[in-house]
């Protein structure tokens, strides 16, 4: 991610360019407009409020109950509990119902295909940014916090857009950017011992139950949460019956799998069980194992480069059972406590039914090579089918006849076919199974198409191999190794290709006004130029640096200190002025001087000074002499796509000092 600040000069009290015109704002999806699971989502947290809207009102009664002595009210109160407890039993059947249905996106295009696993993204309310940051900008930046009612209205306007994303890269780009402004506010509005005072609440996308936090972070993690989701509806959405449709669906799940490892990474002390790192643990998983299944469908799929023959059916047998093998350990995870207490049971099931059906899909294609392959092909991989298939090395006793060994080679060939051809079948019918036992499960037709067409390929081959002469009792298949050449990478979302800036730009750069920092506004105070100049030693850019004050020279005579930044010149902010337009400004004034206004940043033990210097309320640094430091340098802050991190100043570079004459 590159947020970036703005560094033209919004002194001027125009509005900023970067605030959209009036009556223009970000907005999300029409809410009216939602998808099935979207409707879901909003139903789940519907109940979950009239659950807590119960469970209030009963603990109400029961305290009631206990503290009368009135046998009336008593009588009244009992009645009234059994009244909420009824209801909070159906609230709850009706949840558990919710919780079981199992929504999918059917992808686009006639292409059969098994469907894949989306995520739901997390729901919210409302939140008021309005208080906190008026209090934040008049209390501690010491400026009208009126002004500023265009930026924290943008805001607001692009958190409630945010809670209804369109469901592809325009939603995307709306939370990214959402994402980005909350690492800005983060970065200024944030002190280590204080947070905002707002309380962010958001609705588990697994269960629906609400879970609220005051920290930033949770609202940043949520966001990035819903970003990973979004990802995995746009892959599951993807046409994969052609080349380009299953490179985006890899593409997003490799994206999905990036947001939840990010998460994981950088938010430990999750309030809701959805992110938790158990479970983005078995999310990413899930997620890299979608990936594979992609990359195994894009090997199917009619190409001039693909390999033919033999090699190309053993490719596939092992690709298919690198995806086997990659949901066998997403079930290992969701079996696990305590993921196997809230991950959905359909999800679950529709893992297993993949694991089989791949598995036996692997062992279909291995039966290919051995049915389908002349003995002439087989010449030409026998290492990888004495290695996958189980077939021996020499199919005779030395010395026989070519023919001989031949006709031993053609038995062999379909004693092993017809043993993976069997294996196939009973995996897929354990797949059909485990797709009936479910019962969300039954009403996903083209889940129930998938197997049942796999199912009748494998037993028409199976059949035509029972009709030829084979006396022999076929053999036990064994199993075909995973492998891939091609394994999913975990791909970080990519924040830095949304640029935004950040909306509370005209507060000053992020390297001195922030919530962390405390400084006191002194001037202004007028400056004379001198034989030798104003006496001061300038560096870097926004805000420009007072590195060195002679002493005895004017800047040292009107109070100027080394340390301090100038903040205006003339009148004129300037926090975002470049060192050359200081300087310029500096050496255009004639014999009356110019007159400066600089902010000290203050250590964190000095008190609140008085009198013409004006404090910033909030926590105080430690001084940049006691820290045994130079001064902070200026420069544009850039805050990481983290839900933590930490800034290193730039250190500018000294000009030179200013002399009277250009």
């Amino acid at each position: 991610m590159i947020p970036e600040e703005r560094t033209d000069d919004p002194g001027s009290g125009e509005e900023s360019a970067r605030l959209q015109p009036a009556g223009s704002v970000r907005k999300g999806r029409d809410p009216l407009a939602q998808t099935p699971r979207g409707r879901l989502q909003s139903r789940r947290a519907q109940v979950h409020q009239q659950i807590n809207k119960e469970l209030r009102m009963r603990t109400g009664a029961e305290n009631l109950y206990r503290a009368t002595s009135n046998a009336w009210v008593r009588e009244t109160v009992a009645l009234e509990l059994s009244y909420v407890n009824s209801s909070l039993q159906l609230l709850k059947e009706e949840l558990e119902e919710l919780n079981g249905s199992a929504e999918v996106d059917r992808p686009k295009g006639e292409g059969v295909s098994v469907p894949m696993i989306p995520l739901g993204l997390k729901e919210t309310k409302e939140l008021d940014w309005s208080t906190p940051l008026r209090e934040l900008i008049s209390g501690h930046f010491g400026e009208d916090s009126a002004t500023y009612e265009a930026e924290i209205r943008e805001l607001e306007d692009l958190r409630q857009a945010i809670r209804t994303p369109s469901r592809g890269e325009a939603g995307l780009e709306l939370l990214m950017a959402y994402y980005n402004q909350l690492c800005f506010l983060d970065a200024r509005f944030i002190a280590p011992t204080r947070n905002l005072g707002l309380l962010f609440q958001w609705y588990d996308s697994l269960t629906g139950v609400p879970a609220q936090q005051r920290a930033l972070a949770f609202e940043k993690g949520s966001v990035l949460f819903n970003i990973g989701a979004l990802y995995t509806q746009i892959g599951a959405r993807q046409d994969r019956s052609c080349p380009e449709g299953t490179r985006r669906a890899i593409e997003a799940f490799q994206r999905a799998a990036g947001a939840f490892s990010l998460l994981r990474e950088n938010f430990s002390r999750a309030p809701s069980p959805d992110m938790s790192p158990a479970s983005l643990s078995m999310l990413e998983r899930l997620m890299t194992a979608q990936a594979q299944e992609c990359i195994f469908e894009g090997l199917l799929l009619p190409s001039t480069e693909a390999p033919q023959g033999c090699l190309a059916q053993l490719r596939l047998a092992q690709e298919a059972a690198q995806v086997a093998a990659e949901y066998r350990l997403v079930h290992q995870t969701m079996a696990q406590p305590p993921v196997r207490d809230y991950v959905p049971f359909p999800w679950t099931t529709l893992v297993r039914v993949k694991a089989e059906y791949f598995r036996a899909l692997a062992h279909y294609h291995a039966a290919a090579v051995l049915c389908d392959s002349p003995p002439a092909a087989e010449v030409d991989c026998p290492a990888l089918s004495q290695a996958f298939l189980g077939l021996p090395a020499t199919p005779g006793p030395p010395g026989a006849a070519p023919q001989e060994q031949e006709g031993r080679r053609m038995l062999a060939l379909s004693r092993a076919g017809k043993a993976h051809l069997k294996r196939a079948i009973l995996g897929q019918e354990e797949a059909l199974r485990l797709h009936a036992v479910c019962r969300a499960l039954r009403s996903v037709d083209l889940l129930q198409a998938v197997l049942a067409q796999a199912l009748r390929r494998s037993l028409a081959r199976y059949s035509e191999l029972d009709r030829e002469d084979d006396f022999l009792e076929a053999t036990e298949a064994p199993d075909i190794p995973p492998k891939t050449q091609q394994k999913p990478e975990i791909r970080a979302p990519s924040f830095s290709r949304v640029k935004v800036t950040d909306i509370f730009h005209r507060l000053g750069p992020l390297s001195v006004f922030s919530a962390k920092n405390c400084w006191r506004l002194v001037g202004p105070v007028h400056v004379t130029r001198g034989e030798a100049g104003f006496g001061l030693t300038l560096r870097g850019d926004a805000p420009v640096l007072i590195a060195a004050v002679i002493p005895g020279g004017p800047a040292a005579a009107a109070g100027l200190r080394e340390g301090d930044y100038i903040v205006s010149l003339n009148g004129r902010p300037c926090k975002w002025w470049k060192h050359a337009e200081v300087v310029a400004q500096l050496k255009g004034v004639g014999d009356e001087g110019a007159s400066l206004q600089v902010v000290t940043l203050l250590p964190r033990a000095e008190p609140p000074s008085t009198g013409e210097h004006r404090p910033a309320l909030g926590a105080l640094l430690r001084g940049q002499k006691e820290c045994g430091r130079g001064p902070p340098a200026p420069g544009r802050a850039s805050p990481r796509p983290l839900l933590g991190w930490s800034r290193k100043a730039k250190r500018g570079k000294t000009r030179g000092r200013l002399s009277p004459h250009p």
